[in-house]
């Protein structure tokens, strides 16, 4: 392993963990009567924890580690709307109408993220200078055409460059067109947690880390949770675990794909560099269907730049250096960049590629983004919290639609491994 790619002090920890701030909450006690139990303490969670503290509800948040552990706080903090299908992808799925109604969702996911944002005095290094998808075969630039012609334009502007026109859009010769969507942009993913966390807690929802739901029973208005601590009544569960459901809620379990994703970040770099690699700010990926996506940090001093370059899981440390040798044939000048962090986090499909919430005997649940998860979870948690409260919102389409499986799929993605693969072939062949 090349060693030398790592900085002495490295971590295997997200870059976005190195804020400070965040109180011990260890060895914390767990009420035991509630009004709703949340199990899981990322956007999902907490943002359903805060419009629910605000009504008034007794609120007990589980985490089974730090508060925000999964990938609220691993992810590259890109946001826009939260769907990543196509508008035709949709439309062959499940027909114009539906894809129309779940794309102007996801719009109305990432204005609920901004308003929210705003409204709140949210910190949280916003910017919204833009998102560049380029095209990594001449092939995909055709790609991106179709996409720029048939994504409904009444919801988001986009314009397509030619490969003379993203030189000029980004520091690289790698790409031979590429996609521009100049109202997208990105946040630092722990610091808007932290900042929701806060807010969630002042309203009055008591964040319990440390302390995973074991076992869940009884009936709505009579459940209970039990945890390492004891066991709690509650009248109403929330099920808020994405990428990281387990054996103790199966039904979930069975209808989550769970997927690595993988990151890094380098050491600080000459700021100048970053500006001349990354003169606009965009965050980017690319057009691969087994994407690599990055972006400039907020302060101007780093790259962080994540992908999946295992077909099976492997360690962070193991991962970085692939991911180092793919940010090197996009960016050339990094060749000698060292990398400060790296780290993982596990997003969560679903088998007809959308997210889902509902009521499920009685559980509520919120989850698979796909993703796309900052501004969808945000909205998810508060639309599901809207639903227990039986308060009369705008329908959804992501309400109770029927949540798929598949025969012996147990929640271990056995298929991914060689889906990866044949998607990578695919991607290195045709583009």
């Amino acid at each position: 392993m090349p060693e030398d790619i790592f900085v002495p002090q490295f971590k295997a920890t997200p870059y976005w963990w190195d804020v400070e701030g965040e109180p011990d909450r260890k060895n914390q006690s767990s009420p035991n009567v509630a009004d709703v139990v949340i199990i899981g303490s990322g956007f999902t969670g907490i943002s359903a924890a805060l419009t629910l503290a605000r009504a008034g509800r007794q609120v007990v948040v589980l985490e089974a580690d730090r508060p925000g552990f999964g990938c609220s706080t691993r992810n590259g903090g890109h946001i826009g709307p939260g769907i990543r299908n196509t508008f035709s992808e949709l439309s062959s799925a499940f027909g114009k109408d539906t894809a129309y109604a779940v794309k102007r969702e996801g719009y109305e996911a990432y204005k609920h993220l901004l308003d929210l944002i705003a409204d709140e005095d949210i910190k949280c290094d916003l910017s919204r200078n833009g998102h560049c998808i380029g095209a990594h075969t001449p092939r995909s630039v055709h790609r991106l055409r179709k996409l720029a012609d048939t994504e409904p334009a009444e919801f988001e502007s986009c314009r397509l460059v030619d490969r003379k026109g993203a030189l000029e859009e980004i520091g690289t010769n790698a790409f031979h067109g590429a996609l521009i969507y100049p109202s997208r942009g990105g946040l630092h993913p722990k610091l808007y947690h932290m900042e929701l966390l806060k807010r969630a807690e002042k309203a009055g929802a008591q964040v319990c880390a440390h302390q995973p739901a074991t076992n869940l029973s009884g009936a709505p208005g009579h459940f209970t949770v039990t945890t390492a601590h004891g066991q709690i009544r509650t009248r109403d569960i929330i099920l808020a675990t994405n990428g990281y459901t387990g054996s103790t809620t199966r039904w979930w379990q069975r209808r989550i794909i769970p997927i690595g994703s993988y990151m890094i970040a380098t050491e600080p770099l000459d700021p100048n560099l970053v500006r001349t690699l990354f003169p606009k700010g965009y965050q980017m990926n690319d057009t691969r269907k087994v994407i690599y996506y990055y972006r400039p940090s907020p302060d101007g001093r780093r790259i962080l730049f994540g992908g999946r370059v295992a077909l099976t899981e492997t360690d962070p440390r193991t991962s970085a250096p692939s991911l180092h040798a793919a940010m090197v044939k996009v960016f050339p000048e990094l060749s000698k960049a060292r990398i400060s962090h790296s780290w993982m986090g596990f997003i969560a499909y679903t088998f007809d590629s959308l997210p889902h919430f509902g009521v499920h005997e009685g559980i509520h649940y919120a989850m698979g983004y796909c993703g796309n998860g900052v501004s969808m979870s945000t909205y998810l948690g508060s639309k599901i919290a809207n639903l227990l409260l039986q308060r009369a919102t705008t329908p959804s389409v992501f309400q109770s639609r029927a949540f798929r499986t598949m025969p012996f799929y147990t929640g271990k993605p056995w298929f991914l491994a060689p889906a990866v693969g044949y998607y990578r072939l695919k991607d290195n062949l045709l583009g």
